[in-house]
């Protein structure tokens, strides 16, 4: 009798103790058994089970990172190949170029970039939870609102010749730069395409295709680029020709393999859905903007004060070409970014917080070991590389002394993406822009200008001043995730789901937008 009783009270007692569980990890989701949610990798007891977790996790990271790493750097090598060019035809020619990227197009790719990146967030969280018939809706809402954005921010780069004087700028500079924005119109349409398919294709994994089209872009550009600029000496025009050509390219060949059915139910064609709610989606696609925005605008922010310093054409190249170096760089610490804010968004969007939080401490260690790495590559090769840029030794000269902090920015550089890709994954995007204004332009921007202007330490000053906000945002960062709950991560996840588009609850409801 008492086995009978204790076998009769045993279903309840195991519903008292999953009630308890349930409560204890607040997750109430419609995704399955919520036991085997919970426990999603195995334990961690010793260093054995640490390095097995590891490898796992670090051969899914890698599957992810190493095709978006490749990509980020063909994409960001389009604009750096131009700048190459361009320092081999004139000093004024290279200023034109770098003001043009760091400062008109740098300020338009943070928006555009930005306001794409509310796609990462909602596209990962839904094809984690088993909604890809979603990514196709986001994608077309994100491309109806970043070509509005891209017509607003149009008079930047007509009257771009005028802003540039008001901030600063030398008048040989502000007119050089002033008619490249112009001819770089076209390019801001392609951002306005491109982001958005590069979060749709990024959330499904779908990096290499990405890759491929990247690679041959940038194979293209290179080519025509020495054909239009230095072998038949069309300068700027030629210049911005093959600029804009190539990032159409990549817009075009990834929409030819999005048509043809290679994401199966995540496309499923043109929908008028796309036109709702599309308040609500702008909101979300603000808070990334400003969060993105205030990141790229910091080191945009480096080559305009460069510009208030005596002998500004100088101090302006040395400096545009270590930027340029550090977005290099910094594009592997993107593509890292990228990987995690796939693993952490699809991860949540499972429910699955354990494994979101695991393969963030494998990427952040991952990226600090990558950072090192190329810090001592351009420490060792210091009187080298300053000459793949440009051919004026004065240049060079400074290029080579501002090396050690170049050294250091690339490390502190390859972990910060990788904090704010965690940001992105889990929605965090308006509170981050909290924590980019106070530590970028309360605490940066203000030290950079007194130990550059005030102090008179020069570009160097400037520099060191800037990167302390830098390093107190990664501080900030890290702090903000050791302490997050990824319990309540996951079950804001499900929220967020229902409310961007949608899931059928186990009881039938259907929660799609009306």
């Amino acid at each position: 009798m008492d086995e009978a009783n204790a076998n009769a009270t045993q279903p309840l007692l195991t519903s008292i103790h999953r009630d308890r569980d349930r409560e204890e990890n607040e997750i109430q989701t419609p995704y399955g058994n919520l036991e085997q949610q919970l426990d999603d990798i195995p334990p961690i007891n010793n260093l054995r089970d640490f390095s097995r977790e590891f490898a796992q996790e670090l051969k899914k990271l890698w599957y992810l990172a190493g095709p978006a790493i490749f990509t980020s750097v063909c994409q960001y090598s389009l604009g750096a190949v131009t700048q190459v060019f361009a320092g081999h035809v004139s000093t004024l020619a290279l200023a034109a170029v770098s003001v043009e990227n760091s400062v008109i197009a740098g300020f338009a790719f943070g928006v555009m970039l930005g306001m794409g990146s509310a796609l990462e967030t909602l596209c990962g969280q839904a094809y984690g939870a088993g909604k890809p018939e979603m990514l196709g809706v986001y994608m077309q809402r994100s491309w109806v609102i970043l070509t509005a954005t891209a017509l607003v921010l149009s008079p930047l780069y007509v009257f771009a010749e005028a802003w540039l004087k008001v901030i600063g700028q030398t008048r040989e500079i502000s007119e050089a730069a002033g008619v490249l924005s112009i001819w770089m119109i076209p390019q801001l349409f392609a951002y306005a395409f491109n982001f958005p398919i590069a979060k749709f294709l990024q959330s499904q994994s779908k990096m290499v295709a990405m890759a491929v089209i990247s690679a041959v872009a940038l194979v293209l550009h290179a080519l025509f680029s020495w054909i239009f600029i230095l072998k038949w000496g069309w300068g700027l025009p030629g210049a911005a020709l093959v600029l804009n050509s190539s990032w159409w390219f990549i817009v075009g060949a990834q929409l030819v393999y999005i048509f043809s059915g290679s994401c199966g139910e995540a496309w499923s064609g043109f929908s008028w859905t796309a036109f709702h709610n599309l308040w609500n989606f702008v909101s979300l696609s603000l808070a990334s903007a400003v969060m993105l925005c205030l990141e790229m605008w910091y080191y945009m922010a480096l080559v305009l004060f460069a510009g208030y310093l005596n002998n500004a054409e100088l101090s302006v190249d040395a400096l545009s070409i270590c930027v340029n170096i550090v977005g290099w760089t910094v594009m592997v610490a993107l593509g890292m970014n990228a990987a995690v804010s796939v693993r952490v968004s699809n991860e949540l969007g499972a429910a699955h917080p354990r494994t979101a939080k695991f393969s963030l401490a494998v990427a952040v260690i991952t990226s600090c070991l990558i950072g090192l790495l190329l810090s001592l590559v351009f420490i060792i090769e210091r009187n080298n590389y300053p000459y793949l840029f440009t051919n004026d030794s004065a240049v060079q000269k400074l290029v080579k002394q501002l090396t050690p902090i170049l050294s250091l920015c690339v490390l502190i550089n390859n972990v910060q993406p990788v904090l704010s890709g965690v940001a992105i994954g889990a929605g965090w995007q308006a509170a981050v822009a909290y924590v980019n204004v106070g530590c970028y332009y309360v605490l940066g921007v203000p030290l950079g200008l007194l130990m550059g202007l005030k102090l008179q330490l020069g570009v160097t000053g400037i520099w060191y001043g800037m990167l302390s906000g830098t390093i107190v945002q990664t501080c900030v960062l890290f702090l903000m995730v050791y302490r997050t709950n990824w319990n309540r991560e996951a079950s804001a996840a499900e929220d967020r789901i229902r409310k961007w588009g949608g899931i059928s609850d186990s009881y039938g409801n259907d929660h799609r937008e009306k």
